[in-house]
């Protein structure tokens, strides 16, 4: 059966995962520029060896609460279209290995437009891990907003 890897990472004492293919690098958390009248789950935005890349709180983003930037605060950045986006997350500890058998479809509970981001559940010995595509995380609407963030 087939494996794929994720990188494990924590929102307060929740466990998610993102496949390591969509994951460009892991950077430690820096502190942002804040950006006016932006979308409030906007964290603000960071220069990354040149390029502009704004950083999405996702716990905000979420709704799961709030990210307290602490020593182990990182951030993943990812392709998103034609940009580079990071998601601050309370930790990123490790890459795993799951295989298909042990991923289970995302829980009927999740409906509509908030299923689309979330791949599955993943099974691990005594613990599950949320699986999420971070590429469906932002809506149409919220990525061109993002977008005009690098244009200002």
């Amino acid at each position: 059966m087939a494996e794929k890897q994720y990188v494990i990472f924590k929102l307060d004492n929740e466990s998610y995962g993102v496949d390591i293919m969509n994951v460009k690098e892991i950077i430690e958390y820096k502190e942002t520029v804040k950006v006016p009248n932006t979308l409030d789950f906007i964290e603000g935005i960071i220069n990354l060896r040149g390029e502009i890349v704004p950083i999405v709180n996702l716990q905000k983003r979420l709704k799961t609460g709030n990210t307290k930037v602490t020593n182990e605060t990182r951030v993943i950045v990812i392709n998103m279209e034609d940009r580079q986006v990071g998601f601050m997350v309370d930790e990123a500890s490790q890459v795993m290995r799951i295989s298909e058998e042990n991923i289970e479809p995302a829980p009927e509970l999740v409906a509509g437009i908030e299923k689309k981001y979330i791949m599955g559940v993943g099974k691990l010995e005594n613990n599950i891990v949320i699986l999420l595509d971070l590429k469906f995380i932002l809506t149409e609407d919220e990525k061109a907003k993002i977008g005009e963030i690098r244009s200002e």
